[in-house]
């Protein structure tokens, strides 16, 4: 009995220890304490971290994309997640939002109240973002209109429609660090931080473990659909074959070397980086012809 009684408070001390290490870490207020935003660089901030592409309502086009209202369906593994209303909307939307707030869900993914936001927001790649470039954001989306439509409920079985079990997968996958390592040219720095921060690409392009992170150690070499409808493809350098002027021209037109056409969600994709600098396009592109080919 006393042995049992010992083991009973030993997993009782392990499930308060794993509790308060999953427990949200949001940043301090001094770390954007000082920090003032431009909402012209912030426009360049939301293209290339995708924002519209999957905050905009189904079906929106033009400046209707604009309007982030939210809605899209997102299918995973673990269930269906629903993408929030993220407009100027006071109420349903993130128009009370401080910068803080903003930083916090995309740097460490925890919301106003505290709680775990689920890694759909991709901030396993936002974290890498610098503060600079989310009050640039920021501003810029106070600029945009707001939208009262209530955001829907993601669609997920137990246990995963339980947030704290987040703050595991956190401390196994919420890390600082690039996947292409080391020193790089300026050029492909500026590239490794679009790619792999901004736009996220590895979201999508990297396989992911049995718990959902992303398996970096075969980073962009190819994925399942979540949706079901086939690969999202290997882009790393022998895999995809294409040249840095191909890569730019696909990224500026949507249309392949062998003159296939851009299509599904990366239409989306492309349509983001077509508005940024030529410059950051070619970033990009020698960002992907400098990442290892996966063993």
């Amino acid at each position: 009995m006393r042995v049992l009684r010992w083991l009973v408070l030993l997993a009782v001390i392990g499930a308060a220890g794993l509790w308060w290490m999953a427990r949200p870490k949001p940043l301090a207020a001094a770390e954007v304490a000082g920090l003032t935003g431009d909402a012209a660089r912030g426009e360049t901030v939301f293209w290339a971290a995708g924002c519209a592409s999957c905050h905009m309502a189904p079906g929106a086009r033009g400046e209707a994309q604009l309007v982030l209202a939210g809605g899209q369906r997102f299918a995973s593994d673990f269930g269906t997640f629903v993408a929030p209303n993220i407009s100027q909307d006071p109420t349903h939307g993130i128009g009370g939002w401080s910068l803080l707030d903003l930083a916090n869900a995309l740097k460490r993914g925890v919301s106003p109240e505290g709680q775990h936001y689920y890694p759909s927001l991709p901030y396993a790649s936002y974290a890498k973002m610098r503060l600079q470039d989310v009050t640039d954001l920021h501003a810029f989306l106070q600029t945009l209109p707001a939208d009262a439509t209530p955001s829907a409920p993601h669609e997920l079985a137990f246990p995963f429609s339980r947030r704290e079990a987040v703050g595991l997968w956190k401390i196994l996958y919420l890390r600082g660090g690039w996947a292409l390592a080391g020193n790089v040219t300026p050029t492909v720095d500026r590239g490794r931080y679009i790619a792999e921060a901004l736009a996220h690409c590895g979201e999508c392009h990297t396989p992911r473990t049995a718990l959902g992170g992303m398996d970096t150690g075969r980073w962009l070499a190819g994925a399942p659909d979540p949706a079901g409808q086939g690969r999202i493809p290997n882009i790393t350098p022998a895999a995809l074959g294409w040249t840095a002027g191909d890569i730019v021209q696909y990224l500026t037109t949507g249309f392949t070397p062998e003159y296939d056409s851009v299509g599904g969600h990366m239409a989306h994709v492309v349509a983001n980086m077509a508005r940024l600098p030529e410059s950051d396009r070619q970033a990009v592109a020698e960002y992907l012809l400098a990442v290892p080919n996966p063993d």
